[in-house]
């Protein structure tokens, strides 16, 4: 391929079909509204109660929304969501592994096995789950996009949830390694890193006069992130214009780590 070659067409995923773990609330909604606006159909498994919310904002881009009620966690949970894709729409060409949890505890020397499994079986090994049970279709079809959603804590400590930071350095590891497995077959796998954004879940730390301006003085762009900001970069690392970026880490955060 040359430079003449190259249009905008190659940000369109008209045809493409989605599943977004945990797609139908925060951050997730985001990302499920990105793919609807490329042209991609969206599947949504989640536990989380569906509202109607993100099938609207979905089906208002001219395209089809499926949502699941799974528990991702589950022994064949995932095999199933994936082969419910593919009876549905005929292809699985784009995951976004959103799902995730974050339980705190102040006092570390209180945190538990209880809450490091439930983190970890949700936030990393669901994550590989869906890349296994994903992969065995798009290596057959020699083309896939898997976008894992890590955090600011996949490169910081964190306090009050080792497993969080754990589980988000884990994402990047994934990432790593099933790039340098799948690419052979023409499978991108890349991360997005999110940083500080205005969602219901951090309303009270933004209420909060003295630990809002602590997030503030890190963040060159001077504000709180908004869902929308995260959606360029999900149809970027969707599309077939981001074929040759592969195993890497998109950190969408106003500049945060750089302060």
């Amino acid at each position: 391929m040359n430079v003449n070659d190259f249009n905008m067409d190659f940000f369109s995923l008209k045809g493409k079909n989605a599943i977004v773990t945990g797609g139908n609330g925060g951050l997730g909604q985001a990302f499920c509204t990105a793919l609807a606006k490329g042209g991609a159909n969206v599947l949504v498994p989640s536990l989380a109660d569906d509202d109607g919310s993100t099938k609207r904002l979905v089906e208002g881009c001219g395209v089809e929304y499926k949502f699941m009620e799974a528990d991702i966690t589950k022994d064949g949970e995932c095999k199933r969501i994936v082969e419910a894709c593919v009876e549905t729409w005929g292809s699985i060409d784009i995951l976004v592994n959103c799902a995730g949890i974050s339980i705190n505890v102040q006092d570390v020397t209180k945190y538990t096995r209880k809450e490091w499994d439930k983190m970890i079986a949700i936030n990393l090994t669901a994550a590989f789950d869906m890349i296994h049970e994903s992969c065995s279709y798009m290596i057959k079809q020699e083309s896939g996009k898997v976008i894992n959603i890590g955090s600011l804590f996949s490169f910081l400590g964190g306090q009050w949830s080792p497993a969080y930071a754990a589980t988000k350095h884990g994402i990047v590891g994934l990432t790593k390694a099933m790039c340098d497995e799948l690419g052979q077959w023409n499978i991108q796998v890349n991360a997005i890193a999110p940083g500080y954004y205005a969602t219901p879940l951090t309303e009270m730390t933004r209420k909060d006069v003295k630990r809002n301006a602590e997030i503030l003085s890190h963040i060159p762009a001077n504000r709180w992130g908004f869902t929308a900001d995260l959606m360029g970069a999900t149809i970027f690392l969707s599309s077939r214009a981001s074929d040759y970026v592969n195993g890497t880490v998109l950190t969408v955060d106003g500049g945060y780590l750089m302060r």
